[in-house]
């Protein structure tokens, strides 16, 4: 009984040592270093998920006003939208409204990336607008 128990000592022992070593060592990464940035709070993170989105599906339209979209910045042109603001305008983006195609014409992106996207462009438009 007591052999049992120094064996499960031991072992138990040796398992916290190579578990200390191994915090020890550097974090090894293989991405550059502007992909392992990362933001500081859930909020950011989807600024960044947006602006991404945004420069990719919606800044075609939105930065030129084509097919009669409001353009970012332009809080006349945002104004006169819906008063629910995130909810219904990425409901809009997300289902396609007027002239706009569903998800800008990009099937492949997320609700949750056309979402963000909605979100940058308002806090772009109005940055006075509150943030959570």
């Amino acid at each position: 009984m007591i052999r049992s128990h120094l064996v499960l000592l031991l072992l138990s022992m040796a398992f916290l040592a190579a578990c200390s070593k191994e915090s020890e060592k550097p974090a090894a990464t293989s991405e550059p270093a502007a992909k392992t940035a990362h933001a500081e709070s859930f909020r950011e993170d989807q600024m960044l998920k947006g602006r991404e989105t945004y420069e990719a599906a919606c800044a075609s339209c939105h930065d030129t006003g084509e097919g009669d979209a409001p353009v970012i910045g332009d809080k006349e042109a945002w104004s006169d939208r819906s008063g629910l603001w995130v909810a219904v305008l990425s409901d809009h983006a997300t289902a396609g409204y007027l002239e706009m195609p569903e998800k800008g014409g990009y099937g492949e992106l997320t609700d949750d990336s056309v979402s963000a996207a909605v979100e940058y462009m308002l806090l772009k438009t109005f940055p006075e607008m509150p943030r959570d």
